[in-house]
């Protein structure tokens, strides 16, 4: 059984962002762009990379938000009518497996524990290792050439 699973973001938060013109998005630092080549345009919320064409935007979000020295925030893509995708244990989509991967592994008191950058397809391999710590309480993926937040892992009850 595996000790890790992956979630995307919710979309509620997302949603009204998209009914805003591009004007009003502005000065709310975000940006709509349109997925221009395959596998470029990955989403948080769907756990996959948009379709040439699809609308997406591109905005700032509190990936760690506790109270913590490692609070962070950075760039993201959502694509419009994104749905929540939750995987089930131990399956990492190819949105990940296809990248250069940075794992930041936290303990229930948001302190970072473990990091390693490694290949996507050893992703699941990794994070097996590191929940094998039972002081890592969850983990951040986020894609190493441009160090934007992926997705979390959370651990699951064995």
């Amino acid at each position: 059984m595996s000790r890790f699973h992956l979630a995307g973001l919710p979309e509620a938060p997302f949603e009204s962002l998209f009914l805003l013109s591009d004007e009003q998005l502005l000065p709310l630092g975000v940006v709509r762009c349109v997925a221009t080549e395959p596998d470029a345009f990955p989403c948080r919320v769907s756990l996959q990379d948009a379709a040439v064409g699809e609308e997406l935007l591109l905005l700032a979000y509190p990936h760690q938000s506790a109270a913590s020295p490692y609070r962070a925030s950075g760039p993201i893509f959502v694509r419009r009518g994104a749905r929540r995708r939750e995987l089930a244990a131990g399956v990492v989509p190819p949105y990940v497996t296809r990248r250069l991967i940075s794992l930041r592994a936290y303990d229930a008191a948001h302190m970072m524990i473990d990091a390693e950058v490694c290949e996507g397809p050893t992703v699941a391999e990794r994070l097996e290792q590191m929940f094998a710590n039972a002081d890592v309480s969850y983990a951040h993926l986020h894609n190493a050439k441009r160090g934007c937040f992926s997705c979390t892992a959370q651990r699951v009850a064995l």
